[in-house]
This record gives structure tokens, sequence and C-alpha cells, in this order.
């Protein structure tokens, strides 16, 4: 097949000249002459015929069309560096930082970690934890994990999960859930319901709807799941939660599910890489694909 691309140090050149907008620079990273990087570039936009970069006094600015052409040179050699690594190993032991909130490190990642530590024994893993990871600086994290609607600024976002939420209690209140209207009333006065920051609203329709004439309320707002399931397992609380945080709880027997039916919101867990000048690092990529590769074995 020919697939009529141009010669690839002319496209390493045009990349590199692109993330620091200056020839010099490039030069120094490709270990060639700014003359060689310049030629280069030249010869790229005579093959193509159009111009990518304006020549301004003391640098760069690329063109419409080279801004358009970038994100596939710069995926492509993204993706050739991570399937290389990941067939034949990286060059020395390499480091990702990864940032996940609490309940998802603990809940879903930790369980299946070992497995990418399996396939990639030069990758060493460093997991930042957190409450609200949008809020904190980005600073050295090459992964980020992140529940919301999947737009944030800086990064490339790719869904991960989207996942059901399900009302958990210990089997004793569940069962209690089930019984006689007043019966109800009597027991249920020390069992509340925990509301999680950044989902609140929800518990007010699930009461109507499920709960009219129980007299169960919102009395507990915490800011992470992990918080909410161990309330649920002291037995003076509902906890409304991902199906997936609640599972291995409800596989041991500490929490029983309280209605069969499951409640689908509009939020999903996204991976995150950022979107910066420079390119992803391929372990990066390798761990990104590695997780969306997990998240479809647990849909299926």
């Amino acid at each position: 097949m020919n697939y009529q691309l141009p010669p690839l140090n002319w496209l390493r050149a045009f990349e590199a000249a692109a993330r620091y907008n200056n020839f010099t620079t490039a030069a120094k990273e490709l270990n060639l002459t700014p003359a060689a990087v310049s030629h280069q570039v030249r010869s790229l936009e005579d093959h193509l015929g159009i111009a990518l970069f304006e020549r301004l006094a003391r640098s760069l600015r690329l063109t419409d069309k080279g801004r358009a052409y970038l994100p596939s040179v710069r995926h492509a050699f993204e993706d050739l560096s991570a399937s290389t690594i990941g067939l034949f190993g990286a060059k020395g032991k390499q480091t990702i930082n990864i940032r996940c909130t609490a309940a998802f490190s603990v809940l879903w990642l930790a369980p299946r970690l070992s497995d990418f530590l399996d396939q990639f024994p030069n990758i060493d893993v460093r997991m930042d934890t957190a409450i609200w990871t949008e809020a904190l600086e980005q600073a050295d994290i090459d992964v980020d994990i992140r529940f919301g609607s999947g737009h944030w600024s800086g990064f490339n976002a790719q869904k991960l999960l989207h996942l059901p939420s399900v009302i958990v209690a210990t089997p004793e209140t569940a069962k209690l859930l089930n019984s006689p209207i007043l019966e109800k009333k009597h027991l249920l006065s020390t069992v509340r319901c925990t509301q999680i920051v950044g989902c609140e609203g929800r518990w007010e329709k699930i009461l109507k709807q499920h709960f009219n004439d129980c007299g169960l309320k919102v009395s507990v707002t915490v800011d992470t799941s992990l918080i909410a399931l161990q309330l649920a397992c002291s037995g003076s609380s509902l906890a409304l939660v991902q199906k997936s945080y609640a599972q291995p709880y409800i596989d041991d027997g500490r929490l029983a599910k309280v209605l069969d039916g499951e409640f689908i919101y509009d939020e999903s867990h996204y991976v995150l890489i950022p979107d910066h000048e420079g390119r992803a690092k391929p372990e990066s990529l390798l761990f990104r694909n590695w997780l969306v590769a997990q998240a479809k074995l647990e849909a299926e």
C-alpha cells in the first residue's frame, strides 16, 4: 500500500518546531543545526504545496493549515512511541504520575493495577489521591482521572466509565425498608441518607418516588464515596454511590442493595492527558489505553 507519507524526518522537524515555535530550540532536541531543521520544514512545505509556518523576526507561528495538520502528526508519533514501548519495553525505568479521587483509587484502580505492572515491568507508577482533582494544580501529573462532564480546559479527555448508581445499606436496614410502612416509621428514626458533595438534589427525587412515607431525610453530607460507604456499613445511613464502588461491599455481605432499580446520571469517569505544547509521555498513553481496556472488560 502506498501511504503517500512525507519523509518522517521532515515530520519530526515540523512537530518539534511547532512545539517550540523556534527552529533553534527544535534543533537542540533533534541534534541538528537550526539550518537543517529549517531546510527539512521547508522541504515538507514544498512537498505539501502549502506554508505550515509564518516566519517572524524571532519566532515561528503556525498557519491555519499547519495548526490543523499538527494534531495528526503529533498523535501519529505518540501512538508509534507507545506501541514501541508496549511491545519492546522502555529503555530503563520510567515513572508515570497518576492522580485520581480516593474512592476511585481504592475501590476501582488498586484491585486492577497489578495487571498493568505485570504487563509493563519497566514502568513504575506513582499514584496521588485527591478529593476534588480539578481544584488542584496540574504540577507533574501525567494522567488525571476525574468524574464529571468531560469538559476540562487544558486536557484531552476520554470517557472511561459511565456506570449506574445504587442505594445500599446494611442487610438489616435493607430488609427493614421492605417491611410494612408503620414498622418502618418506628424503626427508621435513626437511619439517615448520606449525600455526596457534587451530587446534591439526587436524594430529593428518590425519596419522593420510593420512600415518601418513611420519614427518611438527608442529614449527612460527605465529600467522598468512601465515607458514604463506611457510614452505610455502620448501619446508620443509606448511601447512593456508583455501582462499581458498592459491588465489593455487596459481594462480601457488608452491604445490600435497598432497591432493585439503578439510577443513571450524566456524569462519567474520564481519563485525562494534559494538552500542553509538549508531546504526551508514551508511558502515559500506554496507561490510558490499559485503563480504557479495563473499563471495557467491566462493561461487558
